[in-house]
């Protein structure tokens, strides 16, 4: 019991643990829509598009999350505007326009020839570097993230499973697509301090791939995984702390381990 109380007596643990917590759940929901949809390589792409507008942000000496936040929704509609071309697909649009962002994030960096501790944090993940304003941050995104996945649930889980009897149906496929694709972004951008660029997309992916191993209701999906985002999320900051890893790191070999046991039962049962 003392392994548990211990770490709470620490306000920037307290902090970390409440935007992890926030940050899983709010990942694992968002990834059953991303693992349905085959989308995981724009989890992986648009947290480095974002990277690449925090590091913007902090050489134009604009607001992180304004700057930051600005950028990933510009890449964002830029992505869409490329793959509503016929002659390009939609992952030959994500790779062109975040790996060009992350280029200019790197571009920067050399330029400025420093790193600072918000730098390191984006990229890996650091609990020590969440702040109030950080949990203030995320708490709002996760509101509104939920509240938009409620309003958008009938048409993206219609569009999810079948895309194009969707967009018959007169479901706006592109407009939804979009939006989501806006939420995904505004959460890479909420979770940069705790889980780092390198790591979000496991993060998103995993929970969910987890959960799919244990039911093919899609209401249970959405629950198990949303819990598994926050159980590894919760464990991964414990051990963060008593083996003093980046919190990031702690939390996707946590949720790592969670889907190998899972693996396992399902292979063995």
């Amino acid at each position: 019991m003392a392994l548990l109380v211990e770490p709470l007596y620490y306000r920037f643990f307290l902090h970390g643990l409440a935007v992890a917590l926030l940050v899983g759940s709010l990942c694992g929901l968002l990834g059953v829509y991303i693992v349905l949809r085959k989308m995981s390589y724009i989890g992986h792409g648009l947290s480095h598009a974002v990277f690449g507008g925090a590091v913007a942000s902090f050489f134009l000496n604009v607001n992180f999350y304004i700057g930051a936040g600005l950028w990933g929704l510009l890449s964002v509609i830029l992505i869409d505007k490329i793959a509503a071309r016929r002659e390009i697909n939609a992952d030959a649009a994500i790779g062109i326009i975040t790996t060009a962002s992350f280029a200019i994030g790197v571009a920067l960096m050399s330029h400025m020839r420093r790193f600072t501790r918000d730098f390191e944090a984006a990229l890996f993940g650091n609990v020590l570097g969440v702040t109030a304003s950080d949990l203030l941050v995320i708490s709002a995104v996760t509101v509104l993230a939920g509240l938009a996945l409620l309003f958008l649930y009938k048409p993206l889980l219609f569009s999810t499973f079948d895309s194009e009897a969707a967009q018959v149906a007169g479901v706006p496929t592109r407009r939804v697509q979009l939006l989501f694709a806006g939420i995904l972004a505004l959460t890479i951008l909420a979770s940069m301090q705790v889980l780092g660029v390198t790591l979000i997309a496991a993060a998103l992916v995993i929970p969910a791939a987890t959960a799919r191993l244990l039911t093919n209701n899609f209401a249970v999906l959405l629950g198990l995984s949303t819990l598994f985002g926050a159980l590894t999320a919760l464990c991964g900051m414990y051990c963060s702390y008593y083996l003093d890893i980046a919190s990031g790191a702690s939390i996707v070999l946590t949720s790592a381990l969670l889907f190998a046991i899972v693996l396992a039962y399902h292979h063995w049962s």
